[in-house]
């Protein structure tokens, strides 16, 4: 089941995300934050975007999210996207369920732009594989750009990449973009 994140939830996102900080090169967080730190986080996204956790018999498998890409007007289209799957449930299909839902909402709010940010390794190692391009060029996001050695983990350089993927039309005049928990209260209530 896909649904929208409760802070009782945290403990669980925490344990999925500690093993990508401590044994991956996916994220380049050094230190797993505290509950304290992703409770901020999780309601700073909130109060603009969904986030989503895909549970099965009462335990979360994975999450993802969209977050503020830049912090202009302008940007306001464009979102950055995040997931992480309990690597013990790898390949089963949830984070394609998760993205398909959150884009489903991403589209509701107005949201044309969804862009993710990987990190790149030419050539894998024990840290870092493509499995994150894959699967996002499986979900219908293109290559854009490349930055170069730029973080730093595991005794390493690393790169990253941006992947996009276009939702809607880039038409003019805009169309407003709805606060997430506006879209989603709209829904509830239908």
């Amino acid at each position: 089941m896909i649904r929208i994140v409760k802070l009782s939830d945290i403990p669980q996102l925490l344990r999925i995300y500690s093993y990508y900080v401590l044994h991956t090169a996916i994220t380049f967080e050094y230190e797993v934050p505290s509950e304290k730190e992703f409770e901020n986080r999780i309601q700073n996204i909130l109060k603009r975007y969904p986030y989503l956790v895909y549970e099965e018999n009462n335990t979360i498998k994975g999450y993802a999210y969209a977050s503020v890409f830049k912090g202009r007007k302008a940007y306001d289209w464009s979102v950055e996207t995040t997931i992480y799957v309990d690597p013990d449930c790898k390949g089963k299909g949830i984070g394609k369920k998760l993205y398909i839902e959150l884009e489903k909402y991403l589209k509701k709010q107005n949201i044309l732009n969804v862009n993710a940010c990987i990190s790149y390794i030419e050539k894998e190692d024990e840290y870092l594989n493509l499995n994150s391009v894959h699967f996002h060029e499986h979900m219908g996001y293109s290559m854009v750009g490349q930055f170069h050695q730029c973080g730093y983990k595991f005794d390493r350089w690393y790169s990253m990449v941006w992947m996009e993927k276009f939702l809607g039309n880039h038409k003019i005049p805009v169309q407003e973009v709805i606060p997430f928990l506006e879209v989603f209260e709209k829904e509830k209530n239908l």
